[in-house]
């Protein structure tokens, strides 16, 4: 999360990424599993960690996020794929937003996997272009 090349991306991560922010963050994904039985997962590729992500609860609505080290930035694709088989194995997921920032220029990957263009959102300040899929 300290990497610029990560960070240029992620208009929320607005303090500097240290071993406190860190353990807060955590502590309040930990805090979703609990609530919504559901939440983010570390990813790892051969027992490497590669990155994070996974579904988040938005009122009522599932939003998928991914977070991948530089080194990984090639396997977004496989990851969300997998996920996303996840989600229609789930009933409580009827469908899946993804909220992109507006930095994100290439957005081939979520076309091939179905996703529409559902308009923008303002979240916590910040301006996201909003997909969806359809899981059912």
């Amino acid at each position: 999360m300290s990497d610029p090349r990560v960070a240029e991306h992620m208009p929320l991560l607005s303090k500097k990424w240290d071993t406190d922010v860190a353990k807060k963050f955590i502590a309040s994904k930990e805090q979703r599993w609990a609530r919504d039985g559901l939440g983010h997962w570390a990813f790892l590729v051969d027992g490497r960690y590669v990155g994070w992500g996974g579904f988040q609860k938005e009122g009522d609505e599932w939003d998928f996020g991914l977070v991948l080290r530089p080194d990984a930035f090639g396997l977004g694709l496989r990851i969300t794929r997998e996920a996303i088989e996840f989600a229609i194995a789930d009933d409580r997921i009827p469908f899946v937003t993804f909220l992109l920032p507006p930095s994100r220029k290439n957005l081939s990957a979520l076309q091939r996997l179905g996703a529409r263009h559902f308009g923008e959102v303002n979240y916590d300040g910040a301006r996201f272009l909003r997909y969806r899929l359809e899981t059912r």
